[in-house]
């Protein structure tokens, strides 16, 4: 029977996590507590998971599940006091920072196809099997955050 080791799924799986939830809150602080509550959710739960591969999917559903959750618990009685935008590319990768806005600035939906497509090199399948979503939805989700991030990037 597998059972997940808690320390190296924090290792290995850190930085999709956070990256996942940085792109759906758009402030590193939001994102940092649902990291938290992520691998806080993994102690508890971690004699569910059954291989490998079902660690990672069950880390980014629970990932996306935890920002719908903060989202609709905080953001409509709150207001962010930073406009902070972080970002791995530092001042002179102009062209990097403009389309990380642009995907930020996409709908949640959108945000996490494209992230999950781009950063994360999944599959449209495994994609699929995450959000628990036809295929042909995330083809079309891919398609739509594509023409959207188009029109905004276009000079």
């Amino acid at each position: 029977m597998y059972t997940p080791d808690v320390q190296n799924a924090l290792n290995d799986y850190a930085d999709m996590v956070y990256k996942i939830a940085l792109t759906q809150t758009k402030s590193k602080y939001d994102a940092e507590d649902v990291f938290q509550e992520v691998f806080l959710r993994l102690v508890s739960d971690a004699s569910n998971i059954t291989s490998e591969e079902h660690l990672k999917a069950w880390l980014i559903r629970v990932t996306l599940n935890c920002c719908k959750k903060h989202f609709s618990m905080w953001n409509k009685k709150t207001v962010e006091l930073t406009d902070d935008v972080p970002s791995e590319a530092s001042v002179t990768e102009t062209e990097k920072i403009y389309i990380l806005d642009a995907v930020m600035n996409l709908s949640p939906k959108y945000r996490a196809v494209i992230h999950m497509f781009y950063y994360e090199d999944m599959t449209i399948s495994e994609i699929s099997n995450i959000l628990q979503i036809k295929e042909s939805t995330v083809k079309s989700q891919l398609n739509r955050g594509r023409s959207l991030l188009k029109e905004t990037l276009a000079i």
